[in-house]
């Protein structure tokens, strides 16, 4: 088919359209309506089904990427059932002397780290920040999870390995006892032991499902950080290992292999001793909601799917009508030599046309509800979710307008002139 051809084809049948629409402006708008809000329906829930998993996603940042943590429990499917609970709690907590055999044999990790974490409250002078997360880091703990520094610096190698009484502060902490923002330089107490800021972390701000802020956050050595917390005892503070793996290691297999392997030699696991430790990654959380995206994505299928139906047997009686009352055009268009194609292209792009307005409409509902606030939820709608919308449109037109267009093109020109 030629350009010029094609292109009197989409121009015939987008005036036909209209002059459809404007015939019968009622009829037609209940019959569009079907499509618009089936295809409202199922942008709806894709685009907020998109908005969630990215929100969730964006609040467990906080766990880094490509990183192998040391637990006494697993994560994804939780623990065994199996399994005693109370072997659980029995297992030992992590230590520093295992962060540094690691951080000095493993051959596939990028980078080590151990964190301890507490909660305290941050004095200077009279004023007092409560609730306070107080995170006791080694230097690689950049290299592993990302923080931030607005104003500052972070830590030195001799800072972390000395345990110097300096500390990194969240944003909110910085602002409430340093309302002037004059934070540098400047001394808080921790516990009753003095803490100069070398640095503050820029704004985070609160997640979508409340996970930890750096906001409410003070980075500390961690040498320093055991100086103010009963460390490593079974009911002392479990600090957390956690180990970066290489990009090119997939699935950070050969990683959590030697991980496995060294872990066990460090606490003299026979090979028949069962290991008394959890190598997990952070991607099983947002795997393990990844069914329930799949679960609320069927259902917007199914929901916007009836509605579609609806739709799509109203555009159809749209077009059995546009044809009857266009027999005898029909039939004018065919004695002066127009192909079945040219027929049966002019009603489908017709179709098609029709769909696409109430899709489109139904789409724009949709954007234009993405302005309003939904709380800490951030709701937008992306390309795909709108060639989503499109794509469905256009196919619910060529579903609807294929069995009309074909009885228009198969008429005899003799009878359709007859029969206007």
């Amino acid at each position: 088919m030629k350009f010029g051809i094609f292109l009197k084809l989409v121009v015939e049948s987008i005036r036909f359209a209209v002059q459809v629409l404007t015939t019968n402006l009622l009829r037609t708008t209940l019959s569009l309506l079907g499509v618009t809000i089936g295809i409202f329906l199922i942008i709806t829930v894709f685009t907020f089904v998109d908005s969630l998993e990215r929100n969730i996603k964006e609040g467990l940042n906080f766990l880094g990427s490509d990183v192998v943590t040391v637990d006494k429990f697993p994560f994804g499917d939780g623990p065994d059932p199996d399994y005693p609970w109370w072997k659980y709690f029995r297992r030992p907590n992590n230590r520093y002397s295992e962060f540094e055999y690691l951080e000095a044999n493993l051959k596939n990790a990028a980078a080590v780290t151990i964190v301890g974490r507490a909660n305290t409250t941050v004095k200077k002078g009279s004023s007092s920040y409560n609730n306070t997360d107080i995170w006791g880091v080694t230097y690689d703990y950049k290299d592993v999870y990302e923080i931030d520094v607005e104003n500052g610096r972070y830590f030195t190698q001799q800072e972390i390995e000395g345990g110097r009484t300096v500390a990194i502060i969240g944003h909110e902490v910085a602002k409430s006892l340093f309302p002037n923002g004059d934070a540098l330089g400047k001394d808080v107490k921790v516990r009753g032991f003095k803490l100069r800021i070398i640095g503050v972390m820029s704004k985070e701000g609160e997640s979508f499902i409340g996970t930890p802020s750096t906001d409410d956050r003070i980075f500390l050595p961690y040498k320093m950080f055991t100086k103010m917390y009963n460390i490593g005892r079974v009911f002392g503070i479990n600090p957390s290992l956690a180990v970066k793996g290489y990009e090119d290691d997939i699935g950070l297999v050969e990683l959590q292999n030697e991980m496995e392997g060294t872990l066990r030699k460090i606490r003299g696991l026979r090979p028949k001793e069962e290991s008394d430790f959890a190598l997990n990654r952070p991607e099983a959380l947002v795997d393990a909601l990844g069914g329930i995206f799949d679960v609320l994505g069927i259902a917007g299928w199914v929901i916007g799917g009836f509605a579609i139906l609806v739709g799509g047997f109203g555009i159809m009686n749209i077009m059995f009508v546009s044809v009857q009352e266009r027999t005898k055009l029909i039939g004018i268009q065919k004695s002066l030599g127009a192909k079945n194609y040219f027929i049966l292209f002019q009603f489908l792009f017709e179709a098609i046309f029709l769909c696409l307005l109430g899709g489109g409409a139904g789409i724009l509902i949709v954007y234009l509800g993405t302005f309003i606030p939904f709380g800490t939820l951030e709701v937008s709608m992306s390309a795909k979710n709108i060639l989503l919308g499109v794509v469905v449109s256009s196919v619910i037109g060529v579903a609807s307008g294929i069995i009309p267009s074909a009885k228009a093109a198969r008429l005899d020109p003799v009878d359709a002139m007859r029969a206007g």
